[in-house]
C-alpha cells in the first residue's frame, strides 16, 4: 500500500514554489514550456495533473531536476524499498476526467538524482496524445499487456518485453486492455 512522502506537498505545490522562487510569472512559464497560463494555474492548484512529459518540460523551464517535481528533493545516498513497506510517493495523472496512469516513484529520497525508477499503473486509453520531451526512457512490463507506441509504430508489449527510447521520438503508453503495471526508468 503506498504511502505519502514526508513533506506531503504536491506536484502543483512543488512547480508553484519552485516558479514563485525563481521570480517566474505563469505567463513567462507559459511561453518557456508551450502550455497555456490557465493549464500551469490548473496543475499548480490541482484541478488538474501534468503527464509525465509534462513535468521533463516544466523541470527544464524552471531549471530543476525532474525528479524532484515528481517526489521532492532527496537527501539520501541510497534508498531501499521493500514491498511490504509501500513506495513512498503516488502521483495520478488525469487526460480530462479519465484517469490513465499512477506512478509511484522508487527513488525519491535520492540526492542529486539524474534518473526517475517508477512503478507506473497504467489504464487503458484510446485517444491518448503522443508526448515528446527531452531524455530517455526505458520500460519493463511487469503485468500486461501494453501497447507502446513510439515514433507512429504502435507495438504490444507482454510481461517480460521491454523497450528503450529516446524520448524526443513521439511516444504513447498505455495498456493495451484494461489495466498493466510497468516499471519505467526516466533519464533527462
Amino acid at each position: 500500500m503506498p504511502i505519502a512522502d514526508e513533506t506531503d506537498e504536491r506536484v502543483g505545490d512543488r512547480i508553484k514554489r519552485l516558479r514563485t522562487e525563481k521570480g517566474i510569472t505563469l505567463e513567462a512559464l507559459a511561453d518557456a514550456t508551450g502550455f497555456s497560463a490557465k493549464e500551469l494555474a490548473a496543475y499548480e492548484n490541482g484541478t488538474s495533473q501534468p503527464q509525465l512529459g509534462a513535468l521533463m518540460k516544466l523541470s527544464r523551464a524552471l531549471d530543476t531536476m525532474f525528479g524532484r517535481l515528481i517526489s521532492g528533493e532527496g537527501d539520501r545516498d541510497f534508498e531501499i524499498i521493500r514491498k511490504e513497506t509501500g513506495i513512498p510517493t503516488e502521483r495520478t495523472a488525469t487526460n480530462g476526467q479519465k484517469k490513465i496512469y499512477s506512478y509511484f516513484s522508487l527513488g525519491s529520497k535520492i540526492k542529486d538524482r539524474h534518473m526517475e525508477p517508477l512503478i507506473v499503473h497504467l489504464e487503458e486509453s484510446r485517444d491518448g496524445k503522443l508526448s515528446v520531451h527531452d531524455g530517455e526512457e526505458f520500460i519493463y512490463v511487469i503485468e500486461g499487456p501494453v501497447k507502446v507506441t513510439i515514433n507512429h509504430e504502435t507495438h504490444i508489449l507482454e510481461p517480460g518485453d521491454s523497450a528503450y527510447y529516446k524520448s524526443a521520438v513521439p511516444h504513447l503508453i498505455s495498456a493495451a486492455k484494461d489495466r498493466a503495471v510497468i516499471l519505467a526508468v526516466l533519464y533527462e
